[in-house]
């Protein structure tokens, strides 16, 4: 109770906009035009409530401040066009995201591109502004295209950050797991269940061009090159999203690699390779590691299908990108360990 009572009285010591007027020398009016940075203001008496500020230490309640004029956010989350399960979890979250942050004031978007065009992506992002949007969370892979389109954004005024793909950019720009880290343990799993002496791993990506993926790979190539020395990594096999692109490549690496021992998923999209290995090949015999947890990965893991998920929570990745747009929209310091996205591993025993 007694440092409940401190709390509160130290939170009414706090200085005012008044306190700061009295200081300065000017008015509770004056003080608004300089903490919002409005124009009409002398550059001295600028100086005058910047000196006050630092003497009082003052610090500013923008959440109160922007209730009290009324701002609102619009966020826009740009994601694929093409997608499955995982993107449709992604997506019900935005949804839900945007009447659970509706008190403060927050409006999101939804806007779907081809993965596959950079530059298309990149003519889209060219065409928002300031006045239409404050924050955008763009889900592609990476290219040189997106990324300079994303760091074109954000000197124009609109908050940009990777989602879920990392672009390259700062990593305070991003919001999503450790890829490396993930990739690092998908090969740790398969490197404990698999029972074999030898053996190959084969490895299917949607996209290499995927930061997401290439990162995990590198993680997976490490440990199995290092710890499991006896597994074969082979080169990555890619699906660009296409169903028949898929059972082409995906069959034609069973077919010619008759030793494998283990199949790492790196794509978050895993049902289409799923349903086609189990019809070219007996899958009993092979351990499967697999990204995202979704209705069909979760009944994979219940009927053996699946050995382990490596996974990221979809509600935590929205709202954290929420999160973020708006604190670089008011300027502030996000809270890191409040937005550090887990790398989660689902076993059928923990389900």
């Amino acid at each position: 109770m007694q440092k409940f009572a401190s709390l509160i009285a130290d939170s009414l010591s706090r200085p005012t906009t008044k306190d700061l007027a009295k200081l300065a020398g000017v008015s509770r009016a004056t003080v608004d035009r300089v903490l919002n940075g409005r124009e009409g203001v002398k550059q001295r008496t600028v100086d005058k409530v910047n000196a006050a500020i630092a003497q009082l230490g003052f610090e500013r309640n923008i959440s109160a401040a922007n209730l009290a004029k009324s701002r609102t956010y619009r966020f826009l989350f740009v994601v694929p066009r093409s997608g499955d399960q995982f993107l449709a979890e992604i997506l019900n979250h935005i949804k839900e995201a945007e009447s659970a942050f509706a008190a403060e004031n927050v409006w999101t978007d939804i806007h779907h591109i081809d993965e596959n065009d950079p530059h298309g992506i990149a003519a889209f992002l060219a065409t928002l502004t300031p006045r239409q949007i404050d924050g955008v969370a763009i889900m592609a892979p990476q290219t040189s295209q997106v990324r300079d389109a994303i760091l074109r954004l954000q000197q124009r005024g609109v908050q940009a950050l990777a989602f879920i793909s990392n672009q390259a950019l700062d990593q305070t720009d991003w919001v999503g797991i450790d890829n490396r880290a993930a990739g690092e343990t998908a090969a740790t799993l398969i490197g404990r269940f698999v029972r074999a002496g030898r053996g190959t791993v084969l490895s299917i990506a949607e996209s290499m061009q995927s930061r997401d993926s290439l990162e995990r790979r590198l993680g997976f190539d490490d440990v199995i090159n290092n710890s499991f020395p006896w597994l074969t990594a082979l080169p990555s096999i890619e699906t660009y999203g296409s169903v028949e692109r898929a059972r082409q490549v995906i069959g034609t690496a069973v077919r010619h690699n008759r030793e494998t021992v283990a199949i790492y998923i790196l794509a978050s999209e895993a049902r289409v390779p799923l349903e086609i290995l189990k019809s070219v090949t007996a899958l009993q015999s092979i351990v499967i590691i697999a990204h995202e947890r979704t209705p069909y990965t979760e009944a994979a893991l219940r009927n053996g299908t699946l050995d382990g998920l490596i996974t990221q929570n979809p509600g935590h990745l929205v709202r954290s990108a929420i999160r973020k747009m708006r604190a670089m929209a008011d300027g502030r310091k996000i809270l890191e360990s409040q937005e550090k996205i887990r790398v989660e591993i689902l076993l059928k025993t923990n389900l």
